[in-house]
């Protein structure tokens, strides 16, 4: 029988106590065994958290920037060396296969601490000339720690996306509150363990587990500053709502389209959609959700992406040689399904797939697939390539920017004049050349355009959520 994980619950204060609330039960999507629980905080226990970050910012605010960077390096260190047991946990709760587990704590959840650290200590302020004709006046403007950030994260990178906020907020001065998805909190009390044993202050890092409801007494706390949420368009509405005039980061869902014109380099735009539409079985909100083929090279396109979704070996998520795991989400399962269905009554054909077992869901490629059907309107948020034909870059870039969705795109072409008016002309908040969809960058500003979100995070472009600008004006005479 399957190691089941005890749970301690909230994490105020530099303490492990049990949350008053609900017990939840995480389930293994593999095998439908119990992962392990946790306890669902109190509105209680989430002011008391929420106090306790309070508290432990008037000191940690104060300390040294080289202090805080010191107690990064050292995180970095345990987080590396425990980088392989936080992984096992992941793919254990959430279904993502080892590899992608892995490929989360090593290359993006370590790694924000030494980019925090070293993107803190070259935190550079201004000098400002006056207009007002005073030789002698001088206007200095610098970031000050905004205060108590609200981290509410989700299931499909439960460490890296959480660890955004959470340690450039900690770099910076801030102190934290994080509210982890109720699908994946064990691997999220390991990564709190991390913080911990590096040497954090007290109150500077805290957790509280439980569903929507803790989430958004949390966001709506009026001792939080500041709000750095990941979901659904849905729930970001409501979070906007709460928030209220926070400082905050909303990254929220994706319908990205890959559009493959008449000169591409075939091959590559199919590994492209392969990586874009399965993988994390297509859970990630930068999957390619329409695959957009100039009908000039659809055939060919099309027989191509079949044969290589073939070769994709699912299963076990824990074993290394799997390429796609199970779906995380019974919900999400079910859209997908429901998707698929919606389509095929509408005239479109499955071509590969198209049928699932438990929670796993066959890498599926449809075509046909048109506007008016659902999976080219909604985020279905599964390992599903609908493919969608066209005659002119400008219908394609009319068909792309068609949604409410604005999040990432990728073109494939050869040609330096469409590739720039594609980057042009879609409405999205990054946009791939010859890349797919779901290529994202450490160092990269990461976010949406239109209802996919507001604000940028991943390494200093997240500062404008963390920090407050402040003018301070010297008169010398």
């Amino acid at each position: 029988m399957a190691q089941v994980t005890t749970y301690r619950g909230a994490f105020i204060d530099g303490e492990w106590v049990a949350g008053d609330g609900e017990e939840i039960t995480v389930t293994n999507p593999d095998t439908g065994e119990a992962v392990g629980s946790v306890s669902a905080a109190t509105p209680d226990q989430i002011d008391l958290a929420v106090a306790s970050a309070r508290r432990a910012f008037e000191s940690w605010r104060r300390t040294t920037v080289l202090e805080r960077v010191e107690i990064c390096r050292r995180a970095y260190d345990i987080c590396m060396e425990r980088a392989e047991e936080i992984a096992v946990l992941i793919t254990r709760e959430t279904g993502k296969t080892i590899r992608e587990s892995r490929e989360e704590m090593v290359e993006y959840t370590a790694d924000h601490f030494r980019r925090a650290a070293e993107d803190v200590l070259r935190h550079e302020g201004k000098v400002l000339p006056s207009t007002q004709g005073m030789n002698r006046k001088r206007i200095l403007i610098v970031q000050e720690p905004v205060g108590v950030v609200a981290a509410v994260s989700p299931w499909n990178f439960p460490v890296d996306i959480a660890g955004i906020p959470i340690v450039y907020g900690l770099a910076y001065g801030c102190t934290t509150v994080w509210k982890p998805s109720e699908l994946s909190p064990l691997c999220a009390e390991a990564f709190m363990d991390v913080l911990h044993d590096a040497g954090f202050p007290p109150g500077t890092a805290n957790l509280v587990h439980g569903r929507g409801d803790v989430g958004q007494a949390l966001v709506g706390h009026e001792g939080v500053d500041s709000v750095v949420f990941t979901g659904s368009i849905e729930t970001g509405e409501k979070v906007a709502r709460a928030a209220g005039l926070k400082n905050r980061v909303l990254e929220l869902g994706g319908n990205g389209p890959q559009i493959v014109l008449a000169d591409a380099d075939l091959d590559a735009a199919v590994e492209g959609a392969i990586m874009g539409c399965f993988y994390l079985a297509g859970q990630v909100c930068t999957a390619a959700e329409r695959v957009l083929v100039h009908r000039d090279v659809h055939e060919a396109f099309v027989q191509r992406l079949v044969e290589r979704t073939k070769q994709l070996r699912v299963g076990d998520p824990l074993a290394e040689e799997t390429d796609m795991g199970p779906m995380c989400h019974r919900g999400t399962l079910e859209r997908t399904r429901a998707h698929i269905e919606d389509a095929v009554a509408n005239g479109a054909e499955v071509v590969v797939g198209g049928t699932s077992n438990g929670m796993y869901h066959d890498p599926t490629v449809l075509t046909g697939v048109t506007n008016t059907m659902r999976i080219a309107r909604e985020e279905t948020f599964g390992p599903v390539a609908p493919i969608m034909a066209f005659d002119s870059l400008d219908e394609a870039l009319e068909i792309a920017n068609s949604t409410e969705f604005g999040l990432t795109a990728s073109v494939f072409t050869k040609s330096l004049n469409d590739a720039w008016t594609a980057a042009e002309e879609l409405r999205h908040g990054t946009v791939h050349i010859n890349e797919s969809t779901n290529y994202w960058d450490q160092m990269a500003p990461f976010g949406g355009a239109k209802k996919s979100g507001s604000g940028r995070e991943l390494a200093g472009w997240i500062a404008d959520a963390l920090t407050e600008t402040k003018q301070i004006t010297f008169d010398l005479t």
